[in-house]
């Protein structure tokens, strides 16, 4: 079975519960899906490694990671006041390093992506961060940093769509990209939250605008019909897929209200589509803000595992 790079994105909102959040997250999800139907065991998982700084700096300038050494920035970018008042040795340690971690998981399921066909990366989807600039939640660019080492060191790699499905406007690897023929962009999002950034528009290829309360109907059948669509302009030689969950009906931040059942089909359906066209995938899971997204990420995993979208019979099947 192609291997799962697992690590996690932390919905930051006070330095007290950072860490627990972070692992519980993490573990509740992987202890879903193994308890379900066995499908984590150590052949399945990667462990991802802290992105180095010279990976960091293949996107971020010098200037924006030196900025990261003080912790007002840092709690600017994760809006997280408390760091404020906190060493940057302690910043750097409890906050920093799990996202250069998740940032290396992003960079490594890029490849596994490319090798098997397909890699999910539990964590990551940091779509609010640019090369030179953090904000909302996300202060390393891993999106952008796994195009540009798939790009750089993978023979045959050359063009690269972003399916951005997360409830807000991915503007971080937009403004990467924004002059980069080789990167299409499909980003679906509520119009009327964060980040609202009308420079980085400028960079979207396929751009849908969602009001207040979409549902289940309407929203599933414009990501089939958009993907679809984003797949017919551009046969790209890879896929990042980021699948956020604050699209979840209820959640604080996403405005949207999508049941669990249609976040499952919304995965299935991306990698339905993915497979079909034998174009490998590499999935990340971005922002959600409740209890219950590990749970529903378990579930979707699970549901792509049962019909045979991350099976040993397709694991082989990418283009390169």
């Amino acid at each position: 079975m192609a291997r799962l790079s697992l690590v996690c994105e932390a919905p930051l909102k006070s330095i007290k519960a950072f860490n627990s959040i972070w692992r519980g997250f993490r573990n509740a999800t992987l202890n879903t899906v193994q308890s379900d139907e066995k499908l984590i065991t150590d052949d399945t998982i990667v462990t991802a490694k802290e992105a180095r700084e010279d990976d960091l700096l293949v996107v971020h300038t010098r200037r924006y990671l030196s900025k990261l050494k003080w912790s007002f920035v840092v709690s600017t970018i994760t809006e997280i006041p408390p760091l404020f008042l906190l060493p940057n040795f302690l910043v750097q340690r409890r906050v920093l390093k799990p996202l250069r971690t998740q940032t290396g998981g992003t960079i490594m399921a890029g490849k596994l992506a490319i090798e098997r066909g397909w890699a999910i990366n539990v964590g990551g989807g940091f779509h609010h961060c640019s090369g030179d600039k953090g904000g909302g939640f996300c202060a390393y660019a891993d999106i952008t940093l796994a195009i540009k080492f798939l790009f750089e060191r993978v023979e045959g790699v050359s063009k690269a769509t972003i399916i951005d499905l997360d409830a807000h406007q991915g503007n971080g690897h937009a403004r990467d990209f924004i002059d980069d023929k080789r990167v299409y962009i499909m980003d679906m999002y509520n119009r009327h939250i964060y980040p609202g950034d009308t420079f980085a528009k400028r960079a979207i290829k396929r751009k849908i605008e969602l009001d207040w309360g979409t549902e289940d109907k309407e929203y599933l059948e414009k990501v089939e019909t958009h993907v679809k669509g984003a797949l017919n302009e551009v046969t790209p030689d890879v896929i990042i897929y980021n699948a956020g969950t604050d699209i979840l009906d209820g959640d604080p931040l996403g405005g949207l209200s999508i049941s669990p059942q249609g976040i499952i089909k919304r995965d299935e359906i991306v990698f339905s589509i993915s497979r079909s066209r034998s174009i490998p995938i590499l999935m990340v899971t971005s922002g959600g803000y409740q209890k219950r997204t590990a749970r529903i990420i378990a579930d979707s995993i699970l549901n792509l595992h049962n019909l045979g979208l991350i099976s040993n019979s397709l694991s082989n099947k990418s283009r390169i």
